[in-house]
């Protein structure tokens, strides 16, 4: 039997060419139908693949699961039972969707199990309990030091020797396709002796990729870079919004509060870890040579292309960013095993996203901030407008997938749009 990322794999499910979801991909998402109820669902080309229909029909093992892990409103009591249960449960449905079998190709078991995917609503695919944000895209760091402090001295004296992180507000990480209100806060203008408070005038995106884990070790545990890929679930886009004038005014001596805990928004399926595995791509080197906890072995940098899109109201899509995820400096594993150390416990359904991912290039920079750079070189977007920052009404899409051997791996989009502040 083939494994369930092999490219000689098909489906006897339709997949359209170009489609984010092949049978190589089967991303997971909860989802429901005509405001029924919430579902644990498999992205397969343009249908979904109920998976609590699955079980109830005697085609998952009814050992391990309960119907609850797949009727439930989130997926962190299925990713509680821990890599190695997730990872047979997403070969059993690859082989149930695979030509190699006839269980499920009936025409009456095509309508019990699959649903066109515009025909449902998307929601939440797990209960973040604890928000992780990192600084780990070198190309961003140092250009955010360039405009902010010493153009010589951009990197500050600790970044290339940890993952540089902050925890964040996981109650306002929100769902693709629902809109964000400007956030409001504090702001000092340069001309201005005190602060004011307004609606933030600088709005920005930022461009970023998240993880998700399985439940970690006991509290007072470390996870090592070795043991990381089984404590990380899958992937999704990332969107952390950013006010730039609340956030230069408070963001010392404790950095960010209130200029990023209004809104982010993720897509809505999430990408194993199995189904990127042909994607890897060997890191930058780093230098110095980091300490023996971050030190890994194999490739863990992911070939992710993402786009970043304005549409103004009404108007037609811009793409103003192209970059990708492989310009990272710290990968994933070496963020999970410096979250943790220090003893810190890990719990199922914990999101931790990258930074702000920006390549070597100006075209690939992830953020507002360093396209327009600090609002000196305004963006034209193809109705003619011109953007320095967010303006209201806009919308911001994120779109990202993998492409190696005639197989595309991707995570759909997320889309956003802003509405004045309240």
């Amino acid at each position: 039997m083939l494994p369930s990322n092999d490219p000689r794999r098909e489906s006897w499910v339709d997949i359209p060419e170009g489609s984010d979801f092949p049978i190589q991909n089967l991303p997971f998402g909860i989802l429901s139908k005509k405001g029924g109820e919430k579902k644990v669902g498999v992205a397969i080309g343009e249908y979904a693949l109920d998976l609590s229909a699955l079980y109830d029909f005697g085609f998952l093992d009814l050992k391990t699961f309960s119907h609850h892990h797949f009727e439930n409103t989130h997926m962190n009591d299925l990713l509680n039972l821990g890599h190695e249960k997730i990872r047979q449960l997403r070969e059993r449905v690859s082989y149930l969707l695979s030509t190699e079998s006839d269980d499920l190709k009936s025409q009456t078991k095509r309508e019990l199990f699959l649903v066109k995917i515009d025909e449902l609503d998307m929601h939440m695919p797990v209960k973040v309990g604890d928000y992780t944000d990192f600084y780990s895209s070198e190309d961003h760091a140092r250009n955010v030091g360039t405009m902010f402090r010493d153009p010589d001295n951009a990197l500050l004296p600790n970044w290339k020797h940890i993952p540089v992180g902050y925890h964040g507000r996981s109650s306002s990480i929100v769902m693709s396709g629902e809109a964000i209100h400007r956030p409001a806060g504090q702001q000092k203008p340069q001309d201005a002796e005190v602060p004011v408070y307004g609606p933030s005038k600088l709005l920005d995106f930022e461009l970023e990729m998240a993880f998700v884990t399985y439940p970690g070790k006991p509290m007072g545990d470390r996870i090592s870079t070795t043991e990381a890929k089984d404590y990380i679930f899958g992937m999704c886009i990332f969107n952390d919004w950013s006010a730039r004038d609340m956030q230069t005014w408070e963001y010392v001596p404790l950095g960010p509060f209130l200029s990023k805990n209004f809104a982010s928004s993720i897509s809505p399926w999430l990408v194993t870890l199995d189904a990127l595995e042909p994607f890897k791509v060997k890191g930058p080197q780093q230098d110095p040579k980091v300490l023996p906890y971050l030190e890994y072995t194999g490739d863990h940098h992911y070939d992710i292309k993402l786009d970043v899109i304005i549409k103004p109201d009404g108007g037609e899509e811009t793409i103003v960013s192209q970059s990708n995820y492989k310009h990272m400096y710290w990968n994933m594993v070496q963020q999970l095993a410096h979250h943790t150390v220090n003893g810190c416990n890990m719990n199922g359904g914990d999101m931790l996203a990258s930074g702000t991912i920006s390549g070597p290039d100006p075209s690939s920079y992830g953020s507002m901030l360093e396209l327009s750079w600090r609002g000196t070189k305004p963006l034209k977007l193809k109705d003619s407008s011109e953007r320095k920052f967010i303006q209201d009404g806009d919308t911001v899409i994120m779109r990202g997938y993998c492409e190696k051997d005639g197989v595309r791996i991707g995570f759909g989009e997320v889309s956003t749009k802003v509405l004045p502040s309240k």
